[in-house]
Protein backbone atom coordinates (compact mmCIF):
# COMPACT_ATOMS: atom_id res chain seq x y z
CA UNK A 1 0.00 0.00 0.00
CA UNK A 2 1.39 3.73 -0.78
CA UNK A 3 0.43 6.55 2.06
CA UNK A 4 -2.83 6.86 3.96
CA UNK A 5 -3.72 3.78 2.33
CA UNK A 6 -3.68 4.35 -1.26
CA UNK A 7 -2.74 2.12 -3.31
CA UNK A 8 0.87 1.64 -4.67
CA UNK A 9 1.90 1.26 -8.79
CA UNK A 10 4.15 0.66 -9.78
CA UNK A 11 4.46 2.24 -13.57
CA UNK A 12 6.62 1.70 -16.27
CA UNK A 13 8.05 5.46 -16.98
CA UNK A 14 7.33 5.29 -20.81
CA UNK A 15 3.49 5.33 -20.73
CA UNK A 16 2.04 8.77 -21.41
CA UNK A 17 -0.52 9.94 -19.40
CA UNK A 18 0.12 7.36 -16.92
CA UNK A 19 0.58 9.78 -13.84
CA UNK A 20 -2.50 12.00 -15.48
CA UNK A 21 -4.44 8.69 -15.02
CA UNK A 22 -3.63 7.11 -12.03
CA UNK A 23 -2.53 9.23 -9.44
CA UNK A 24 -6.51 10.03 -8.20
CA UNK A 25 -6.42 6.47 -7.18
CA UNK A 26 -2.89 5.78 -5.52
CA UNK A 27 0.54 6.96 -5.46
CA UNK A 28 2.48 6.17 -8.86
CA UNK A 29 6.38 5.70 -8.42
CA UNK A 30 7.69 5.50 -12.42
CA UNK A 31 10.64 3.56 -13.14
CA UNK A 32 12.61 2.57 -16.52
CA UNK A 33 10.67 -0.19 -17.39
CA UNK A 34 13.94 -3.15 -17.59
CA UNK A 35 14.79 -1.92 -14.15
CA UNK A 36 11.91 -2.70 -12.23
CA UNK A 37 12.32 -5.21 -9.93
CA UNK A 38 10.80 -7.65 -7.02
CA UNK A 39 11.79 -5.31 -4.20
CA UNK A 40 9.96 -2.83 -6.08
CA UNK A 41 6.89 -4.47 -5.90
CA UNK A 42 7.14 -5.57 -2.11
CA UNK A 43 4.30 -3.75 -0.75
CA UNK A 44 2.91 -3.00 -4.71
CA UNK A 45 -0.98 -3.23 -5.57
CA UNK A 46 -0.78 -2.37 -9.46
CA UNK A 47 1.88 -3.14 -11.68
CA UNK A 48 1.77 -1.10 -15.34
CA UNK A 49 3.98 -2.07 -17.66
CA UNK A 50 5.15 -2.19 -22.04
CA UNK A 51 7.27 -4.52 -23.57
CA UNK A 52 10.25 -4.67 -22.16
CA UNK A 53 9.42 -5.99 -18.87
CA UNK A 54 9.36 -9.52 -17.98
CA UNK A 55 6.05 -10.27 -15.57
CA UNK A 56 6.43 -13.61 -14.16
CA UNK A 57 6.82 -15.68 -10.92
CA UNK A 58 10.58 -14.38 -10.19
CA UNK A 59 9.21 -10.58 -10.25
CA UNK A 60 6.05 -10.93 -8.31
CA UNK A 61 6.48 -14.15 -5.47
CA UNK A 62 6.83 -12.29 -3.43
CA UNK A 63 5.18 -9.15 -4.10
CA UNK A 64 1.45 -7.98 -2.94
CA UNK A 65 0.86 -6.87 -6.76
CA UNK A 66 -3.19 -7.88 -7.59
CA UNK A 67 -3.54 -6.25 -11.14
CA UNK A 68 -0.88 -6.29 -14.01
CA UNK A 69 -1.80 -3.99 -17.04
CA UNK A 70 0.46 -3.63 -19.80
CA UNK A 71 -0.01 -1.20 -22.55
CA UNK A 72 1.15 -3.12 -25.25
CA UNK A 73 -0.54 -5.47 -28.21
CA UNK A 74 1.63 -8.23 -27.42
CA UNK A 75 1.68 -10.67 -23.87
CA UNK A 76 4.79 -12.64 -24.64
CA UNK A 77 6.13 -11.03 -22.31
CA UNK A 78 3.86 -12.18 -19.34
CA UNK A 79 3.58 -15.24 -17.71
CA UNK A 80 -0.74 -14.89 -17.74
CA UNK A 81 -0.80 -18.71 -16.45
CA UNK A 82 1.36 -17.83 -13.48
CA UNK A 83 -0.80 -14.61 -12.96
CA UNK A 84 -4.25 -16.75 -13.47
CA UNK A 85 -2.65 -19.32 -11.10
CA UNK A 86 -1.79 -16.26 -8.40
CA UNK A 87 -5.03 -14.52 -8.39
CA UNK A 88 -3.82 -11.37 -10.12
CA UNK A 89 -6.10 -9.83 -12.15
CA UNK A 90 -4.22 -9.12 -15.67
CA UNK A 91 -5.19 -6.70 -18.66
CA UNK A 92 -3.79 -5.45 -21.58
CA UNK A 93 -4.28 -3.21 -24.65
CA UNK A 94 -5.13 -5.72 -28.00
CA UNK A 95 -5.09 -3.45 -30.86
CA UNK A 96 -3.57 -0.41 -29.46
CA UNK A 97 -1.07 0.28 -31.65
CA UNK A 98 -2.68 -1.57 -34.69
CA UNK A 99 -2.86 1.70 -36.71
CA UNK A 100 0.31 2.93 -36.02
CA UNK A 101 2.43 -0.46 -37.66
CA UNK A 102 0.06 -0.84 -40.67
CA UNK A 103 2.06 2.99 -41.10
CA UNK A 104 5.20 1.56 -40.72
CA UNK A 105 4.39 -1.10 -42.90
CA UNK A 106 3.11 0.50 -45.85
CA UNK A 107 5.91 3.42 -45.20
CA UNK A 108 8.47 0.40 -45.51
CA UNK A 109 6.64 -1.14 -48.40
CA UNK A 110 6.77 2.56 -49.93
CA UNK A 111 10.31 2.86 -49.73
CA UNK A 112 11.99 -0.59 -50.70
CA UNK A 113 9.32 -1.58 -53.17
CA UNK A 114 8.26 1.39 -55.19
CA UNK A 115 5.54 0.26 -57.30
CA UNK A 116 3.85 -2.10 -54.22
CA UNK A 117 0.44 -1.52 -55.35
CA UNK A 118 0.75 -3.71 -58.46
CA UNK A 119 2.39 -6.45 -56.42
CA UNK A 120 0.66 -9.47 -54.39
CA UNK A 121 0.85 -8.94 -50.35
CA UNK A 122 1.23 -12.07 -48.12
CA UNK A 123 0.23 -11.56 -44.44
CA UNK A 124 1.60 -14.17 -41.64
CA UNK A 125 -1.04 -13.14 -38.66
CA UNK A 126 -4.29 -11.92 -39.48
CA UNK A 127 -5.12 -10.69 -36.08
CA UNK A 128 -5.15 -7.07 -34.52
CA UNK A 129 -2.87 -5.34 -36.44
CA UNK A 130 -2.47 -7.89 -39.86
CA UNK A 131 -6.22 -7.44 -40.07
CA UNK A 132 -5.80 -4.07 -40.10
CA UNK A 133 -3.37 -4.23 -43.25
CA UNK A 134 -5.33 -6.48 -44.89
CA UNK A 135 -8.60 -3.99 -45.07
CA UNK A 136 -6.22 -1.14 -45.90
CA UNK A 137 -4.88 -3.31 -48.88
CA UNK A 138 -8.23 -4.35 -49.90
CA UNK A 139 -9.52 -1.18 -49.86
CA UNK A 140 -6.08 0.25 -52.16
CA UNK A 141 -6.87 -2.25 -54.26
CA UNK A 142 -4.04 -4.42 -53.15
CA UNK A 143 -3.80 -7.75 -53.99
CA UNK A 144 -3.33 -9.62 -50.84
CA UNK A 145 -4.14 -12.93 -48.83
CA UNK A 146 -3.31 -14.20 -45.47
CA UNK A 147 -1.86 -17.12 -43.49
CA UNK A 148 -3.55 -17.63 -40.02
CA UNK A 149 -4.72 -20.99 -38.66
CA UNK A 150 -6.63 -19.97 -36.09
CA UNK A 151 -9.10 -18.53 -38.79
CA UNK A 152 -11.79 -19.97 -40.26
CA UNK A 153 -13.17 -19.66 -44.69
CA UNK A 154 -16.14 -17.61 -43.43
CA UNK A 155 -14.01 -14.88 -41.96
CA UNK A 156 -13.35 -11.82 -44.16
CA UNK A 157 -10.31 -12.56 -45.29
CA UNK A 158 -8.77 -14.51 -48.13
CA UNK A 159 -6.99 -17.10 -46.49
CA UNK A 160 -4.39 -19.23 -48.11
CA UNK A 161 -1.33 -21.73 -46.86
CA UNK A 162 1.68 -21.13 -45.36
CA UNK A 163 2.95 -22.37 -48.86
CA UNK A 164 1.07 -19.39 -50.57
CA UNK A 165 2.27 -16.86 -48.37
CA UNK A 166 5.96 -17.54 -48.47
CA UNK A 167 5.21 -16.80 -52.68
CA UNK A 168 4.17 -13.24 -52.02
CA UNK A 169 6.02 -10.10 -53.06
CA UNK A 170 5.97 -8.87 -49.70
CA UNK A 171 5.45 -11.07 -46.90
CA UNK A 172 4.07 -9.37 -43.22
CA UNK A 173 5.24 -11.06 -40.26
CA UNK A 174 2.38 -10.15 -37.67
CA UNK A 175 1.99 -12.73 -35.37
CA UNK A 176 2.31 -13.37 -31.81
CA UNK A 177 5.55 -15.45 -30.24
CA UNK A 178 4.49 -18.57 -28.95
CA UNK A 179 6.33 -21.49 -28.34
CA UNK A 180 3.79 -24.40 -27.92
CA UNK A 181 0.63 -25.57 -28.98
CA UNK A 182 -0.06 -26.57 -32.71
CA UNK A 183 0.84 -23.91 -34.57
CA UNK A 184 3.86 -22.10 -32.44
CA UNK A 185 5.67 -19.74 -34.39
CA UNK A 186 8.93 -18.85 -32.72
CA UNK A 187 11.32 -19.42 -36.02
CA UNK A 188 8.23 -19.98 -38.13
CA UNK A 189 10.37 -18.48 -41.05
CA UNK A 190 14.04 -20.58 -40.93
CA UNK A 191 16.50 -21.78 -43.61
CA UNK A 192 14.08 -23.71 -45.45
CA UNK A 193 11.51 -21.24 -45.31
CA UNK A 194 14.04 -18.41 -46.49
CA UNK A 195 15.27 -20.40 -49.72
CA UNK A 196 11.84 -20.90 -50.96
CA UNK A 197 11.08 -16.81 -51.19
CA UNK A 198 11.09 -14.79 -54.69
CA UNK A 199 13.82 -13.17 -56.08
CA UNK A 200 13.25 -9.51 -55.41
CA UNK A 201 10.85 -10.13 -52.60
CA UNK A 202 10.72 -8.25 -49.61
CA UNK A 203 10.23 -9.68 -46.11
CA UNK A 204 9.15 -7.19 -43.54
CA UNK A 205 8.71 -8.39 -39.73
CA UNK A 206 6.97 -6.32 -36.86
CA UNK A 207 5.67 -8.62 -35.19
CA UNK A 208 8.06 -10.27 -32.66
CA UNK A 209 11.74 -10.72 -33.18
CA UNK A 210 11.71 -14.52 -32.89
CA UNK A 211 9.13 -15.51 -35.61
CA UNK A 212 12.20 -14.93 -37.95
CA UNK A 213 15.02 -17.09 -37.01
CA UNK A 214 17.64 -14.49 -36.92
CA UNK A 215 20.99 -16.33 -37.64
CA UNK A 216 19.28 -18.22 -40.63
CA UNK A 217 18.50 -14.50 -41.71
CA UNK A 218 21.99 -13.52 -41.21
CA UNK A 219 23.39 -16.53 -43.26
CA UNK A 220 20.71 -16.52 -46.00
CA UNK A 221 21.57 -13.04 -46.74
CA UNK A 222 25.24 -13.36 -46.65
CA UNK A 223 24.94 -15.85 -49.25
CA UNK A 224 23.59 -13.65 -51.64
CA UNK A 225 19.84 -14.16 -51.03
CA UNK A 226 18.22 -11.65 -52.99
CA UNK A 227 15.42 -10.43 -51.33
CA UNK A 228 14.65 -6.83 -49.29
CA UNK A 229 14.44 -7.19 -45.38
CA UNK A 230 12.93 -5.07 -43.25
CA UNK A 231 13.55 -5.82 -39.09
CA UNK A 232 11.55 -3.47 -36.65
CA UNK A 233 11.41 -6.53 -34.04
CA UNK A 234 15.18 -8.52 -33.50
CA UNK A 235 15.50 -11.83 -31.10
CA UNK A 236 17.96 -11.12 -28.45
CA UNK A 237 16.37 -7.51 -28.08
CA UNK A 238 17.71 -4.60 -26.62
CA UNK A 239 21.00 -7.10 -28.09
CA UNK A 240 20.65 -6.34 -32.01
CA UNK A 241 23.05 -8.79 -34.14
CA UNK A 242 25.23 -6.00 -35.56
CA UNK A 243 26.36 -7.79 -38.96
CA UNK A 244 22.29 -8.19 -39.23
CA UNK A 245 21.89 -5.02 -39.23
CA UNK A 246 24.62 -4.52 -41.46
CA UNK A 247 22.58 -6.89 -44.39
CA UNK A 248 19.40 -5.39 -43.72
CA UNK A 249 17.54 -2.75 -46.17
CA UNK A 250 15.68 -1.34 -42.99
CA UNK A 251 16.65 -2.16 -39.49
CA UNK A 252 14.78 0.23 -36.59
CA UNK A 253 14.60 -0.59 -32.58
CA UNK A 254 11.23 -2.03 -32.12
CA UNK A 255 9.23 1.76 -32.68
CA UNK A 256 6.55 0.15 -35.50
CA UNK A 257 4.04 1.30 -33.20
CA UNK A 258 5.37 3.82 -31.18
CA UNK A 259 3.28 6.82 -32.25
CA UNK A 260 1.77 9.32 -30.18
CA UNK A 261 -1.97 7.75 -30.29
CA UNK A 262 -0.77 4.19 -29.96
CA UNK A 263 1.46 4.83 -26.67
CA UNK A 264 -1.80 6.59 -25.30
CA UNK A 265 -4.56 4.44 -26.74
CA UNK A 266 -2.47 1.25 -24.36
CA UNK A 267 -2.82 3.76 -21.67
CA UNK A 268 -6.27 4.50 -22.00
CA UNK A 269 -7.56 0.56 -22.20
CA UNK A 270 -5.19 -0.51 -19.06
CA UNK A 271 -7.23 2.13 -17.30
CA UNK A 272 -10.14 1.74 -18.16
CA UNK A 273 -9.63 -2.15 -17.44
CA UNK A 274 -8.10 -1.28 -13.92
CA UNK A 275 -11.10 1.34 -13.08
CA UNK A 276 -13.51 -1.95 -13.95
CA UNK A 277 -11.69 -3.70 -11.53
CA UNK A 278 -11.47 -1.24 -8.42
CA UNK A 279 -15.38 -0.86 -9.31
CA UNK A 280 -16.00 1.93 -10.51
CA UNK A 281 -16.09 4.32 -14.18
CA UNK A 282 -14.85 7.10 -15.54
CA UNK A 283 -15.17 10.83 -16.26
CA UNK A 284 -14.95 11.65 -19.96
CA UNK A 285 -11.63 10.55 -21.12
CA UNK A 286 -11.89 12.11 -24.63
CA UNK A 287 -8.55 14.20 -25.35
CA UNK A 288 -8.45 17.63 -27.15
CA UNK A 289 -4.96 18.14 -26.16
CA UNK A 290 -3.71 16.31 -29.58
CA UNK A 291 -3.75 18.48 -33.21
CA UNK A 292 -3.36 17.19 -36.21
CA UNK A 293 -0.02 18.10 -37.59
CA UNK A 294 -0.05 19.66 -41.21
CA UNK A 295 2.06 18.12 -43.88
CA UNK A 296 4.53 20.55 -45.53
CA UNK A 297 2.90 22.04 -48.22
CA UNK A 298 5.93 22.66 -50.58
CA UNK A 299 6.31 19.17 -50.63
CA UNK A 300 4.65 17.57 -53.80
CA UNK A 301 2.67 14.73 -53.09
CA UNK A 302 1.12 13.64 -56.34
CA UNK A 303 0.72 9.51 -55.01
CA UNK A 304 -0.39 7.87 -52.08
CA UNK A 305 2.86 6.71 -51.68
CA UNK A 306 4.19 9.89 -51.57
CA UNK A 307 2.21 10.91 -48.76
CA UNK A 308 2.68 7.91 -46.72
CA UNK A 309 6.22 9.04 -46.88
CA UNK A 310 5.61 12.28 -45.81
CA UNK A 311 3.76 11.10 -42.80
CA UNK A 312 6.61 8.60 -41.72
CA UNK A 313 9.87 7.52 -43.52
CA UNK A 314 11.32 4.59 -41.79
CA UNK A 315 14.80 5.66 -43.48
CA UNK A 316 15.04 8.42 -40.22
CA UNK A 317 14.84 5.79 -37.80
CA UNK A 318 16.85 3.08 -39.81
CA UNK A 319 19.33 5.85 -39.52
CA UNK A 320 19.28 6.40 -36.24
CA UNK A 321 19.76 2.80 -34.95
CA UNK A 322 23.03 2.33 -37.34
CA UNK A 323 24.39 5.98 -35.84
CA UNK A 324 23.37 4.69 -32.32
CA UNK A 325 25.36 1.56 -32.78
CA UNK A 326 28.49 2.66 -34.64
CA UNK A 327 31.18 1.52 -32.44
CA UNK A 328 29.77 0.15 -29.93
CA UNK A 329 30.61 -3.94 -29.18
CA UNK A 330 27.58 -6.34 -30.18
CA UNK A 331 26.13 -7.32 -26.59
CA UNK A 332 27.59 -4.59 -24.32
CA UNK A 333 26.04 -2.81 -22.16
CA UNK A 334 26.20 0.33 -23.96
CA UNK A 335 24.54 -1.30 -26.89
CA UNK A 336 21.85 -2.78 -24.88
CA UNK A 337 21.49 1.07 -23.17
CA UNK A 338 21.92 3.07 -26.59
CA UNK A 339 19.12 0.41 -27.90
CA UNK A 340 16.25 1.48 -24.89
CA UNK A 341 17.44 5.49 -25.46
CA UNK A 342 16.32 5.23 -29.26
CA UNK A 343 12.82 3.96 -27.84
CA UNK A 344 12.52 5.58 -24.94
CA UNK A 345 13.86 9.51 -26.73
CA UNK A 346 11.99 8.28 -29.97
CA UNK A 347 10.86 11.85 -31.70
CA UNK A 348 7.60 12.51 -31.88
CA UNK A 349 5.75 10.71 -34.94
CA UNK A 350 1.42 10.86 -35.61
CA UNK A 351 -0.92 8.49 -37.52
CA UNK A 352 -2.93 9.36 -40.32
CA UNK A 353 -5.92 10.39 -38.53
CA UNK A 354 -3.16 12.73 -37.01
CA UNK A 355 -1.99 14.00 -39.86
CA UNK A 356 -3.55 16.63 -42.28
CA UNK A 357 -2.97 17.07 -45.87
CA UNK A 358 -3.25 20.74 -47.57
CA UNK A 359 -5.69 20.92 -49.60
CA UNK A 360 -3.65 22.23 -52.49
CA UNK A 361 -2.19 18.80 -52.51
CA UNK A 362 -4.84 17.00 -53.61
CA UNK A 363 -7.72 19.31 -55.10
CA UNK A 364 -6.87 18.12 -58.44
CA UNK A 365 -6.55 14.63 -57.87
CA UNK A 366 -9.67 12.69 -57.13
CA UNK A 367 -7.94 9.16 -57.34
CA UNK A 368 -5.36 11.03 -54.51
CA UNK A 369 -7.92 12.47 -52.41
CA UNK A 370 -9.99 9.12 -52.35
CA UNK A 371 -6.80 6.98 -51.08
CA UNK A 372 -5.89 9.38 -48.56
CA UNK A 373 -9.55 9.61 -47.02
CA UNK A 374 -9.41 5.67 -47.44
CA UNK A 375 -6.14 5.65 -45.06
CA UNK A 376 -7.78 8.16 -42.62
CA UNK A 377 -5.56 11.18 -43.31
CA UNK A 378 -7.22 14.69 -42.61
CA UNK A 379 -8.00 16.71 -45.92
CA UNK A 380 -7.41 20.59 -45.04
CA UNK A 381 -11.18 22.40 -46.36
CA UNK A 382 -10.10 24.37 -49.87
CA UNK A 383 -9.43 27.90 -49.18
CA UNK A 384 -12.34 30.23 -49.63
CA UNK A 385 -11.72 31.99 -52.96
Amino acid sequence: MGSEGRLKIVADQNMPLVETLFSPYGDVHLKSGREITSSDLIDADVLLVRSVTKVCCDLLENSSVRFVGSATIGIDHIDTNFLSQSGIHFAYAPGCNANAVVQYDLSVMSHLVPNWRDKHVGIIGCGNVGGRLFRALKDLNVSCRAYDPFLTSDSCFDLCSFDEVLASDIICVHTPLTHDGEYPTFHLIGPDELSRLKPGSLLLNAGRGGVVNNEALLDYLKSGGSIETALDVWESEPEVCLELLEQVSIGTPHIAGNTVEGKRNGTSMVYEAFLSWIGTTSDDMSDNSLQPIVLDSKEVIDSISDAILSSYDPRRDDLAMRTAFTGLEEGSVRQRKAFDHLRTNYPLRREYPGTCVDWTQWSSNPRLKKELDILGFQLADPKPQ
